[in-house]
């Protein structure tokens, strides 16, 4: 994750955002099913309420990255082990996050192709 740059948030954003908008597309047309429960509930009761809180999680993930890579890039010491552990802790976090997308957004288009 290159720091003290808005990359990492903002391809978070855009895969969150993808994942939105093929899930929408898939439950509304497809009739696809939201797999994570608490979305599911959330989707079930009120479809706007659904888009609202996906959209609002995927901006906060976004700014969380953003911001914590802006914070590292601040940091006199780099050498510091303190410093080298978040900047690690942050990218494992920065990398998990992106596979679990990848994983989720690959899902949803094969949902959406039929397969």
């Amino acid at each position: 994750m290159p720091q003290g740059k808005a990359y990492a948030g903002i391809v978070l954003v855009l895969m969150g955002s993808v994942d939105l908008l093929t899930t929408v597309v898939g439950v509304v047309y497809f009739r696809a099913v939201e797999c994570n429960p608490l979305l599911a509930g959330i989707l079930n009761a009120n479809f706007v309420g659904f888009v609202v809180f996906k959209a609002t999680a995927t901006i906060f993930a976004g700014l969380f990255f953003y911001y914590a890579g802006k914070l590292l890039a601040k940091v006199q010491d780099k050498t510091a082990k303190a410093y080298i552990l978040t900047r690690h802790l942050l990218r494992v976090a920065y990398l998990g996050i992106s596979g679990f997308m990848i994983t989720v957004l690959v899902n949803n288009f094969l949902v959406l192709i039929g397969i």
